[in-house]
């Protein structure tokens, strides 16, 4: 199962998480959160960002998934990723969160494009009927 680890901004990933949790209805496996707050050194935080990396992988690959692109979250994701092996996307929200979780078993490749394509596919503009 691919592990999936959340690296973000301050509790946005503690969010995702539980909100996952309450869709889900339990608390999935390998998925793991580390948020980064202000005041936080990123060199500090590599090494402990590395060890939660390894909590999550269970041998077959990690999806790290970060919020902003170039943002200190990111930046720290980008030093993790090793091309076939733990592979990152940004932009995170829910949906990207369950269409990973929910591909995860179909291998990294597969939960890399799910995951995009959720994110993607859950922005829409709402109407209301008239």
């Amino acid at each position: 199962m691919i592990g999936i680890l959340l690296v973000t901004h301050g509790t946005l990933g503690e969010a995702l998480v539980q909100n996952a949790c309450h869709v889900l209805n339990k608390r999935p496996p390998l998925l793991a959160q580390l948020g980064i707050a202000a005041q936080d050194d990123p060199l500090d935080i590599l090494p402990f960002a590395r060890h939660m990396l390894r909590q999550v992988d269970d041998g077959e690959g990690v999806l790290v998934m970060t919020d902003i692109y170039g943002a200190t979250p990111a930046n720290v994701a980008m030093k993790l990723l090793e091309p076939g092996r733990v592979e990152g996307v940004s932009g995170v929200n829910l949906s990207m969160l369950l269409r990973a979780l929910t591909y995860r078993s179909k291998g990294l490749e597969t939960t890399v494009s799910k995951a995009v394509s959720g994110a993607r596919d859950g922005v829409l503009n709402m109407l209301k009927d008239i």
